[in-house]
């Protein structure tokens, strides 16, 4: 972890951090709105709508997506010696590290209830038009866009169907929608790349954890 980072996100102690001008600005919602909505604004480029109450709407939803950790795992990077490592996220942990089958289905039955008011929250923000921002992508599409690939990963490595066209039928298509934009095609991190990263470690921590038993009983 480098010095830069820690003087830049002194609480968090992570990335993402813009620095512009010479001042940090942390987490990747904040600087969402910074750069876009604030410092750099594009006519009909906005994130958030120009009505308060749809403004205030935007807002907790983009903070229920971070709240509610729709990122199922995190790659991170350690700069000291140059590794990767694989952080599962709660409440999303229980689905892959979970000891026995009941603490897996409760870890799905969470994510469910989850993406099922997010489903509500998308009937609700489109006003039956493509995206969260209506006729335009905005912050919750790009807030939970992020994970999609994340989420598919999820659904491969668990059997579990996050993204269900029977009982969330319309972020089932708003799913696919996203994905075929071209900005998120450009910079949307490949499903089967993450799927084989995260087995290849979860066979290393299963390694890991025999040796430890192993010892234990030596």
């Amino acid at each position: 972890m480098s010095d830069l980072l820690l003087a830049s996100n002194p609480v968090h102690k992570k990335v993402p951090v813009l620095i512009h001008n010479g001042k940090p600005i942390c987490e990747s919602r904040i600087i969402l709105e910074y750069i876009i909505d604030e410092v750099f604004p594009v006519d009909g480029a906005a994130l958030l709508p120009a009505d308060p109450y749809d403004w205030a709407v935007a807002r907790f939803w983009a903070a229920y997506i971070d709240d509610k950790a729709m990122c199922p795992f995190a790659i991170t990077h350690a700069m000291a010696d140059n590794v990767h490592a694989v952080h599962f996220v709660a409440p999303w942990a229980p689905m892959f590290k979970g000891k026995t089958e009941e603490e897996k289905a409760e870890g799905i039955k969470q994510i469910l209830a989850a993406v099922e008011t997010l489903e509500g929250a998308l009937k609700g923000c489109s006003k039956e038009k493509p995206f969260f921002g209506g006729g335009t992508v905005g912050l919750v599409d790009i807030m939970l866009g992020a994970h999609i690939p994340g989420v598919r990963a999820t659904e491969v490595l668990t059997g579990a169907k996050i993204f269900n066209a029977a009982i969330t039928p319309l972020l089932a298509s708003w799913t696919e929608r996203f994905g075929e934009l071209d900005a998120p095609k450009k910079v949307l991190p490949d499903v089967d790349g993450m799927v084989e990263y995260v087995k290849r470690r979860q066979a290393q921590w299963a390694a890991a954890g025999a040796a430890a038993a192993a010892a234990s009983k030596s």
